[in-house]
This record gives structure tokens, C-alpha cells and sequence, in this order.
């Protein structure tokens, strides 16, 4: 089974990688200054002005994620890992190469998102599942196991308003766990919570890697690539530059710092 959508393909293969992608190439635009209305839009295009920048954030990524690999993607700030995460997930699009997606694909990048904070502790797990693809008897089933992981139980009725921020993370987090993906794309979710959480969610991960899940994590934690992953890549102003065991990306990831 093939779905095709822009320059980003799901297919289903039991043999094939979990994700490939070639040659990728993403560039925003940022404004270099602002035209206050059509007439100055029209006297900057005129004098060939464009009125914007183009930054080039991914140069031609080659790489591909086998099935069953926990896939470190380090790099500095700004150096593309953010911004391929998202191409990854189907949030953004690239303007050259291709993705190409073996399986059922869930990202963890926006913990929380959908939530309102007008709605109950109860009635946000009913929508974010929903969201996430559950049917209420499917909700009901997990619904106690959500507010146990997230040690949360004598808020359930509580307006979300009303919780912090890390309450409403780890809630959130207890919800996108349950998620059914053959593959999982996380951007720093291992940082929720306090320290009896995060024990949690790093025993979660240690599942993870010990039933062979496919996953993609971009961290600046080096200590969860060493921890986790079974490959890592280096990225650096948009390109690979080291590809290989998680322990020399990372020893090569804090060189770019000294």
C-alpha cells in the first residue's frame, strides 16, 4: 500500500527501511524589512527589493532509519534537527527531495497540543485521545492507567487552567504514550516532569529500545543518546557530518563546543 502526498511517502513493507529520505532540501524565508502596503511592496519589487532572506536549513540529507532502530539526531542550535523532525512527521514540507515512510508514524513533538484549558482534566483526556485516534470505549479501557502514570488522580475534575504547566505535560505525556505508531518521533519529551516522573518515562524508553520500537529522538542530551540510541547522526548548518555509534556522535557533538 503507497500514499503519496507532495514530496513525502507512507508505504507499507515489512522488508523495507522504517524511513528513508534523499536528498532533502527545506529554506524558509525570513523579512529583512517591512513594506507598509501594496504601493511600497510595489517601489521595493521595482527597485529589486525583495523585502526577504532565504535561509537554506536543510542541504541535501541522505540517510536511512532501519527498522527496529532507536535513531539519535544531535546538533547545535539552528543546525536543522527541529526542522526535520517536522518534515519527518508531515508538519512541514520540503521544496526538493523525498521522504518516505514505512508504517504508522507518531510524533511526540507538541505534547499537549489540542488540549483547552476550559475543559476539565477528564474531558481533555477524552478529546486527546480522540484526537489521537481512540474511540471512547478504547478511552474508557486506558482511561485509569492515564491518571495512574500521571499521578495525577485527584485532579481528574479539575479545570486544566488550573493545573501547572508540568501537570499538564505529564498528563499529556500519560496520554501519547497509549498511541499506537510502528515508528515514534520524539523532540525532548524525556525532559517532563520531576525526577520520580522522568524515572517513569525513562523506564518507558528502556521498553522501547528492549522491544526493538523504531524511534527518532532529537535531543541535546547526550547521555540519552549513550542511553538509548543504537545509532546517532551529527547534524551541522544543515547537513550530516558524522553518522554512525551514538557514543563517537556524542563525544563529537560536545567537541563542536569546545
Amino acid at each position: 500500500m503507497k500514499r503519496s502526498i507532495g514530496t513525502r511517502t507512507e508505504i507499507t513493507d515489512l522488508n523495507a527501511p522504517a524511513i528513508t529520505v534523499k536528498n532533502l532540501h527545506k529554506s524558509f524565508r525570513l523579512p529583512t524589512e517591512q513594506a507598509f502596503g501594496l504601493k511600497q511592496a510595489f517601489f521595493n519589487r521595482l527597485r529589486g527589493i525583495k523585502g526577504y532572506k532565504e535561509q537554506k536549513v536543510l542541504k541535501g540529507l541522505d540517510f536511512e532509519i532501519k527498522q527496529g532502530e532507536f535513531l539519535g539526531i544531535v546538533g547545535r542550535n539552528g543546525s536543522g534537527k527541529s526542522t526535520l523532525l517536522k518534515i519527518l512527521a508531515g508538519i512541514y514540507y520540503p521544496e526538493k527531495g523525498e521522504v518516505t515512510i514505512n508504517g504508522n508514524l507518531v510524533p511526540f513533538i507538541e505534547l499537549g497540543v489540542g488540549f483547552n484549558p476550559e475543559l476539565t482534566g477528564r474531558e481533555n483526556v477524552y478529546l486527546n485521545g480522540a484526537l489521537l485516534g481512540f474511540s471512547n470505549t478504547e478511552m474508557d479501557a486506558m482511561y485509569n492507567d492515564i491518571w495512574k502514570f500521571a499521578e495525577l488522580e485527584p485532579f481528574q475534575d479539575q479545570k486544566l487552567k488550573n493545573y501547572s504547566s508540568g501537570m499538564q505535560v505529564r498528563l499529556a505525556f500519560s496520554i501519547a504514550i497509549r498511541a499506537r505508531g510502528d515508528i515514534l518521533l520524539l523532540d525532548e519529551v524525556l525532559a517532563v516532569g520531576d525526577a520520580a516522573f522522568q524515572q517513569k518515562c525513562t523506564n518507558y524508553f528502556e521498553s522501547l529500545k528492549e522491544n526493538h520500537q523504531t524511534v527518532v529522538l532529537v535531543t541535546h542530551s547526550m547521555e540519552n543518546v549513550r542511553k538509548f540510541c543504537t545509532r546517532a547522526i551529527l547534524l551541522d548548518d544543515g547537513k550530516i557530518v558524522k553518522d554512525g555509534d551514538p557514543n563517537k556522535i556524542a563525544d563529537a557533538y560536545l567537541k563542536l563546543w569546545s
